[in-house]
């Protein structure tokens, strides 16, 4: 067998990676297209007085619908097909734009944005996704959705506070909603109809398995992780564009704070992620991320009065965050168990689906009550916190993931062959697929006898039955 890295995609494989992480950005510019103008949108509509409690729910409310039905989305895809669970998820997510383009109040507002989160298809498009490429090529497929998901918040943030001021907020939406609608269109033409649908414990979620996940303390932390980065996002966003208003800077002008701040943010992020993963330092990286905000939040407190103290203060704010959306899936992937990283990720997403909708309803309230002090004082509490329960937490081992396809002369041989694996260099742990097909592999990232394994898979080691 060839290394990893030098197998190319077939070019099937190619179409589903580029046109899934484009429906996937796609679905995701749905949320982040209106993240920067939202809050101050919502507070000119009907209903909207005195009440930034309901303008944070408006913020908020599509990741707790999105949390409750990510997961039986998924698992509808397993019974009913990938394509018409995507299919279905994006009409209702392009009815939940059309609704918001709508929307005469902020109550109407808030159902419509609930309506967008209903639209949760994330884990059937990760499911088609694995069912469209092999073991070997798969990590590189879904590194190019997570990519594309990066891409997308930077590029939308930059360019909210523009579009907004051409089209108004409900043209966002009206544009959101006709490109996911083109979206189905990329899915029924351009994606590739998979041979035959199956679970992969790399890619998707095993209910049955959740409690194994539940109990792994470090990947608790990790959730928790994630549910914090995100509600402390989704709260400095319902107060963070009143606050630059606030200083006299126009909402169609934001854009001018959001550039400098992203494209360092991403600059910075790109060297510090390559020196925690190939230098084992990514504690270290990962810690300094979680400061970062931390030292952000705490300088927006005294930053009320100086649009170039903010700014700098976002600068530092994107660097943390950029970091820790590379780092944290790929630590996630590091410490789960090879044939239960789906599962893993599906209640990593959830958690963070549920720090997006705890973030804009908590972040509501304060504003309401306690003004912007309140917003960023809880944001930075909610990161002390986590730096705290990170510090306590064990480094990941220095491991990566690997598998491949069984050989036929180990059928049936399964578990001989996880013994003979373990006995090779670097190989911290082996598990077969559940239908005997596939192993996985967690291995060192240095020190592992690649070719050994290989050797021993491919069948040239027989099985001693």
């Amino acid at each position: 067998m060839a290394k990893n890295h030098r197998i190319q995609m077939f070019l099937h494989e190619q179409r589903a990676s580029v046109t899934l992480s484009g429906v996937y950005a796609l679905r995701m510019s749905g949320m982040f297209l209106v993240l920067p103008v939202l809050a101050v949108y919502a507070a000119s509509l009907p209903g909207a007085a005195d009440n930034k409690a309901l303008i944070g729910l408006a913020m908020g409310v599509y990741g707790l619908t999105q949390a409750l039905l990510q997961l039986p989305l998924g698992m509808a895809s397993d019974k009913f097909g990938r394509k018409k669970v995507i299919y279905f998820g994006l009409i209702v997510f392009a009815a939940g734009s059309f609704l918001a383009a709508a929307a005469d109040s902020l109550p109407m507002l808030v159902a419509a944005r609930a309506l967008q989160g209903a639209g949760a298809i994330s884990a059937a498009v990760t499911a088609l996704l694995a069912d469209l490429t092999r073991n070997e090529v798969r990590t590189r497929a879904m590194s190019m959705i997570g990519l594309s998901i990066g891409l997308t918040f930077s590029a939308s943030l930059v360019a909210a506070p523009l579009m907004a001021e051409w089209l108004g907020v409900p043209g966002l939406f009206i544009l959101t909603g006709v490109l996911t609608l083109a979206a189905v269109a990329v899915v029924a033409r351009l994606t590739p109809d998979p041979e035959t649908s199956k679970l992969h414990e790399d890619a998707q979620a095993q209910p049955a398995r959740m409690g194994e996940v539940l109990k792994n303390r470090q990947l608790l932390s990790l959730d928790f992780g994630i549910f914090a980065l995100h509600a402390a996002q989704m709260a400095l966003f319902t107060a963070l564009p009143f606050a630059m208003l606030d200083l006299g800077l126009a909402k169609a002008s934001q854009w001018q704070v959001y550039l400098p701040s992203t494209l360092i943010g991403l600059a910075v992020m790109v060297p510090l992620i390559i020196i925690g993963e190939t230098r084992n330092k990514l504690k270290q990286v990962f810690m300094l991320g979680i400061a970062c905000i931390f030292l952000a939040q705490i300088g927006l407190l005294a930053s009320l009065q100086s649009l170039w103290l903010m700014t700098a203060c976002l600068v530092v704010y994107f660097i943390g965050f950029n970091v820790l959306e590379a780092s944290l899936p790929s630590m996630v992937s590091k410490i789960a168990p090879s044939d239960l990283k789906g599962t893993a990720m599906g209640v990593y997403n959830t958690m963070q689906s549920v720090g997006l909708f705890a973030g804009g309803a908590s972040g509501g309230l304060l504003f309401q009550y306690y003004g912007f002090s309140g917003v960023f004082a809880f944001c930075s509490g909610l990161m002390l916190l986590w730096l705290l329960a990170a510090a306590a937490t064990p480094a990941p081992k220095p491991v990566k993931n690997v598998s491949y396809r069984i050989g036929a002369s180990w059928q049936g041989c399964e578990s001989e062959l996880c013994r003979a694996l373990a006995a090779v260099a670097g190989v911290e742990s082996a598990t077969v697929s559940r239908d005997g097909q596939t192993v996985y592999i967690k291995a060192l990232q240095k020190g592992f006898d690649q070719a050994a394994a290989e050797t021993l898979i491919s069948g040239v080691s027989k099985c001693p039955h």
